[in-house]
């Protein structure tokens, strides 16, 4: 039995601190925030089954281009900031080219598939079912021309993957969602994701796992860490192992011990509507890039990616054009919050997330990098985490690049 601080308790360091503790292992969490506070609060609360390939940026250098200027809502860019990110936009753009991405869709395809699975014992040992729902989700479409491609694209996955999915026209969506104001092509209904009403109580409700099975979580500042003796000293604790599981805040922490890993950060945005009538699962609107959540708080409208180190915003553009549209779709009411909530995604260049021992310290591991999917991933890339702990080496194949 090794003695093991996890640093961070969002979905992914929770769940690194379960699978280890399920191995014998004794595990103590460290942050400063409470459990599912920060980005994995903050999500669409989507389980993403059909995820079955990461987000690649496009190849087309026109395409980017209309991206940066707008296109879809789906890239917000704040220029002055763009020199820091470029080094790591650029390595991840070269990974999105077809022979380098066709060396990462099976590893990541086997991860998603592992999702739905390892969550469902969690959600069951845990009890937060009520959190859960079953009926995945709606991909709308506001123009046929748009519909018809990604119908394809939802062939293409069935026909690789097995990816299942139902094509709804738009008198069978509007059958489906009778709260609907507007008139639309139709949407795809991707069947196999689950959805969470409440993402950051899902995350507590598996520290609260953690706790029964006799975990400890405890408040202190990762930045705290240091090497004692063999081993590591952090927020008042000594153990023999630490593990980094800080999502976007990972590299800088590691920066200090001589660590340089590349990420891209993606800022994302989230508030809260008042909406009696609203979608009865979530919807990602395509043509706008943000997703309608029903949840516990209200209707939570959830934007795509910001490329910004500046403040977060109060409220941001990608939101406003978010609202506007959700306003023509559901009767939507106040915002519940004064202000958005932001949170970071932490992508690597590669897109897999970053799962290994650290190649110059004893004791020191690395967990982080999902980017978009941490959410999702967290509960299947703790598992293997947990395996090559214990000396499987082939558990964590092909998540351990990308560090010097």
């Amino acid at each position: 039995m090794a003695q093991i601080a996890i640093l961070g308790a969002g979905m992914v360091g929770i769940c690194t601190a379960l699978a280890l503790q399920e191995r014998g292992h004794d595990c103590v969490v460290v942050d400063r925030r409470p459990p599912g506070s920060e980005t994995s609060y903050g999500n669409a609360g989507i389980i993403q089954a059909e995820a079955v390939e990461p987000y690649a940026l496009p190849v087309n250098p026109l395409l980017m281009l209309r991206m940066a200027f707008g296109w879809k809502n789906a890239v917000a860019l704040h220029w002055p900031s763009l020199p820091r990110q470029f080094p790591a936009l650029y390595s991840y753009w070269r990974s999105s080219a077809e022979t380098p991405l066709g060396k990462v869709v099976p590893v990541w395809r086997q991860l998603v598939a592992e999702a739905v699975p390892r969550h469902d014992a969690l959600i069951g040992a845990s009890g937060a079912g009520g959190l859960i729902r079953r009926h995945g989700y709606w991909d709308v479409h506001a123009t046929e021309a748009g519909l018809a491609a990604a119908l394809r694209e939802a062939e293409r996955r069935r026909l690789h993957y097995g990816v299942d999915f139902e094509a709804a026209d738009s008198d069978m969506l509007a059958r489906a969602e009778p709260a609907l104001r507007t008139k639309v092509p139709g949407a795809i209904h991707w069947t196999a994701p689950w959805t969470c009403v409440a993402p950051g109580q899902l995350v507590a409700a598996y520290a609260d796992l953690f706790r029964t099975r006799g975990g400890r979580i405890v408040q202190g500042d990762a930045a705290s860490l240091t090497q004692s003796g063999r081993g590591w000293r952090v927020g008042g604790e000594a153990v023999e192992h630490a593990v980094v599981a800080l999502g976007p805040w990972s590299p800088e922490l590691l920066k200090g011990l001589g660590y340089r890993v590349p990420m891209v950060r993606k800022r994302g945005y989230h508030l809260h509507y008042d909406c009696d009538s609203g979608p009865s699962r979530p919807m990602l609107l395509a043509d706008h890039s943000v997703v309608l959540s029903p949840m516990l708080a209200g209707l939570r409208i959830a934007t795509a990616a910001e490329l910004s180190a500046a403040e977060a915003a109060t409220y941001p553009p990608q939101l406003a054009r978010g609202e506007a549209v959700a306003k023509t779709m559901f009767q939507l009411g106040k915002a519940v919050e004064g202000s958005a909530w932001s949170g970071t995604r932490p992508c690597l260049p590669g897109m897999l997330p970053l799962v290994c021992k650290a190649p110059h310290h004893a004791g020191l591991w690395f967990h982080f990098g999902h980017g978009h999917q941490g959410f999702t991933l967290g509960p299947v890339t703790a598992e293997r985490f947990a395996r090559a702990f214990d000396g499987e080496a082939g558990a964590i194949a092909g998540l351990d690049g990308g560090i010097s």
